[in-house]
């Protein structure tokens, strides 16, 4: 587990708030599994269980002013960023209580008065979006740094060198997340990027990048936290990759048959949940009791979230054309 001196800078509130987090984001996940094969849920449907210490750690070491733009397996950010579960779970459903009133699914959510700008679909196509972020916040002077997550899949793409470029150029305050689960859909990694380290890939533009444990999330917080203190003073952009691994499928629909079984049990030892759970019991921060009324909060609070979304109301038929263009 992390060093102890990493968990010595915060108080036992927050630490124990980083693992209800974490829990919020398991079960809520679980429960959509489950909802998604009741019918309850159309489209797709991609599972954040297993990266759950990445969105925790890095969300939690941002300013309340600062942008998220992520790509489309996104619940993880939203709930770490404070959205309302039930209107995340409405947004699944479809329905119009969602937080983008029921017209983006699962893989476009937006809260806008939280930062969280996307949700988006196409691989890499985000990635422009966030730089055009920190521009404008440079520009105005908000100190805000834009955080733009992606995943190992969508490196290889060219707009993603064009904008990590003119953010070195401009020295813009964005921060290049890069979540490398082992897998751009059904292909490994190694079979898709020539090079060694994903973190390097910055090197070129002068945008220095560092590794970080993805399955530990005081590992995430305290290297998110370093980075964004750097582009914030004006150091220009970096790249953080936190090696991490999803339990489930690339989507609900994938059948899992290009990685071994194995190989996902020697990840699942390493279960962020399970471990940070038990470092904080052996720091005397958490006991058994206290642990099983977090699960019994956590649990209650999805299924509100269920409750709230069966309830809520389909988008009406001139839904269809509100919102298409600004008014």
């Amino acid at each position: 587990m992390a060093d102890m001196a990493l968990a010595e800078r915060l108080d036992k509130a927050l630490l124990v708030d980083l693992l209800r987090q974490m829990l919020l984001i398991r079960r809520f996940e679980e429960k959509a599994a489950e909802m998604y094969a009741r019918g309850h849920i159309g489209g797709f449907l991609h599972l954040y269980i297993g990266e759950e210490a990445v969105a925790v750690g890095a969300v939690s070491a941002m300013q309340p002013q600062d942008y998220i733009v992520s790509h489309y397996r996104d619940h993880g950010y939203a709930l770490a960023r404070g959205s309302p579960p039930g209107r995340v779970m409405a947004e699944l459903f479809g329905k119009a209580t969602g937080l983008s009133r029921g017209k983006g699914g699962s893989m476009h959510l937006f809260d806008v008065p939280r930062g969280m700008w996307g949700g988006y679909a196409i691989v890499a196509g985000h990635v422009p979006l966030a730089v055009g972020l920190a521009l404008a916040s440079k520009r105005k002077g908000e100190n805000r740094v834009a955080v733009c997550f992606l995943g190992d899949g969508a490196i290889n793409q060219g707009v993603f060198f064009e904008a990590m470029n003119m953010a070195s150029l401009w020295k813009l305050p964005v921060l290049f997340f890069i979540e490398n689960n082992g897998y751009g859909m059904g292909t490994a990694v190694e079979r898709a990027f020539a090079g060694k380290d994903i973190y390097r890939i910055g090197q070129g533009h002068n945008v220095p990048g560092q590794q970080v444990d993805g399955m530990q999330v005081l590992e995430v917080r305290e290297a998110t936290a370093t980075a964004l203190e750097q582009v914030r003073s004006g150091g220009g952009p970096r790249i953080l990759e936190a090696l991490t691994f999803r339990f489930r499928g690339h989507s609900m629909a994938d059948p899992e048959l290009y990685r071994s079984k194995d190989e996902a049990a020697r990840w699942m030892e390493r279960d962020p949940i399970v471990t940070y759970r038990r470092y904080l019991g052996e720091q005397d921060m958490l006991s058994q009791e206290e642990t099983d009324a977090l699960e019994r909060e956590v649990g209650a609070t999805v299924d509100e979230a269920v409750r709230f979304a069966q309830e809520s109301p389909d988008p009406e038929p001139e839904a269809l054309y509100q919102n298409v263009y600004l008014d």
